[in-house]
């Protein structure tokens, strides 16, 4: 079951015996279970407002991310940034930003809503997209790309790629790259819908083989990594935390 609808049931639970409690304190004072579920009812309701509107964390899963994140990073993502959207059915109740060349953006998948993906905005609706010999034009403008050397991830991450700066004319960000075959394509982006990619481009399942994100689908934007926490990888519990979402 998904955690937000757990959440919201608990809230609505405790709520509801809270409410109770109030009104008929003499004959419930002396259920202990009762009043322990209902004094979590202000916990449970701070929470839910907060993770549903504010800030949510999230793990990463995948390496589709690196070099900026890598599996076992957990994240924090502003949920009001693109709107207001309500719990469960993610409809938009208040406006406020859209997404911006270069964001990192957390997303429903569009080919399952139950599932959450993370990539980085790099066409905006009405944009035509060429991807040239693994670089990036936007209405014939190109994304500048520029070798740098590796300081921020393990040799494993890395393995046979190799690390660079993207320019968009606003913002700089990392991207890993290989020499593997080349994907060349086109494509001209619909109104209302976000073309991403992953920063790990020869490894990201993304809207080169899905098309683009909906705007219904937004969730957030990224931008803190708050903890890392994988056993089996090559970072300890402290190397990444802190870190901005570039």
């Amino acid at each position: 079951m998904d955690f937000t609808l757990i959440l919201i049931l608990f809230t609505l639970l405790s709520g509801t015996l809270y409410l109770l409690v109030k009104l008929f304190m003499k004959d419930l004072n002396d259920n202990t279970l009762v009043n322990f579920v209902a004094s979590l009812f202000p916990i449970l309701a701070f929470v839910l407002i907060f993770r549903s509107f504010i800030i949510e964390p999230y793990r990463i899963p995948s390496g589709s991310m690196i070099p900026n994140l890598v599996v076992g990073d957990f994240i924090l993502v502003k949920k009001y940034e693109f709107g207001i959207r309500l719990p469960l059915s993610n409809l938009k109740i208040i406006n406020n930003n859209s997404p911006k060349h270069g964001d990192v953006i957390v997303f429903q998948y569009p080919q399952d809503r139950k599932i959450n993906y993370i990539k980085r905005v790099v066409a905006l609706p009405g944009d035509y997209i060429e991807y040239i010999d693994k670089q990036i034009f936007i209405n014939g403008q190109r994304y500048k790309l520029s070798g740098t050397p590796n300081n921020i991830i393990s040799s494993i991450d890395l393995s046979d790629n190799e690390l660079f700066i993207e320019n968009n004319g606003s913002s700089k960000y990392m991207i890993m790259k290989n020499n593997s075959r080349d994907q060349s394509f086109s494509y001209m982006v619909p109104e209302k819908t976000y073309f991403v990619l992953g920063d790990n481009r020869d490894n990201s399942n993304d809207s080169r083989y899905w098309g683009p994100v909906p705007e219904s689908h937004l969730i957030g934007k990224a931008f803190l990594i708050w903890m890392h926490l994988n056993p089996s990888g090559s970072y300890s519990l402290f190397d990444r935390i802190g870190k901005s979402i570039d």
